[in-house]
């Protein structure tokens, strides 16, 4: 269960030493230039996921935080009980630096700081962070790990 708490932790510090960058070198909405498709930008998301209820008044903050928290202590303990599944651990783990990353953003600050933007034809796609990306990859990991269990069954 160690080696899957140790990942969690570099992801959750990965997650925060990009976001004290782009706090400390950014304004809210500057915007440097990267490539044709990507720029990295300073956003501020009250809301979770493509800021769904970001404009809801205050109290989002306070469920997602509450929420966040909730599923750190439900994914130690899944951790706790299933470390021997290597990609369920894995998957668990990359979900759980990512929540207490965001987590973290929404207790210090009020919101995530989002930097991540990528765009194609003038459409842009939703800032994110490295907490989004480990949620993501969590995620697909742990659809993946549930299909390759009911495969062998």
């Amino acid at each position: 269960m160690l080696q899957w708490l140790g990942l969690a932790f570099i992801l959750l510090l990965a997650d925060q030493f990009t976001k004290t960058l782009i706090v400390g070198y950014y304004h809210l909405g500057d915007s440097t230039y990267v490539t044709s498709f990507f720029n990295i930008v300073r956003v501020h998301n009250t809301g979770a996921a493509f800021s769904f209820l970001a404009s809801a008044g205050g109290w989002q903050r306070w469920f997602f935080t509450a929420l966040g928290f909730v599923a750190a202590v439900v994914i130690i303990w899944l951790l706790r009980s299933h470390a021997g599944q290597k990609l369920f651990s894995f998957a668990m783990a990359c979900i759980l630096g990512g929540a207490v990353g965001n987590v973290i953003d929404r207790l210090i600050h009020g919101y995530v700081v989002d930097f991540l933007d990528f765009h194609w034809n003038g459409m842009h796609f939703p800032a994110f962070n490295v907490a989004d990306c480990a949620i993501s990859v969590g995620a697909m990991c742990l659809i993946l790990d549930e299909l390759l269990r009911v495969r062998k069954t």
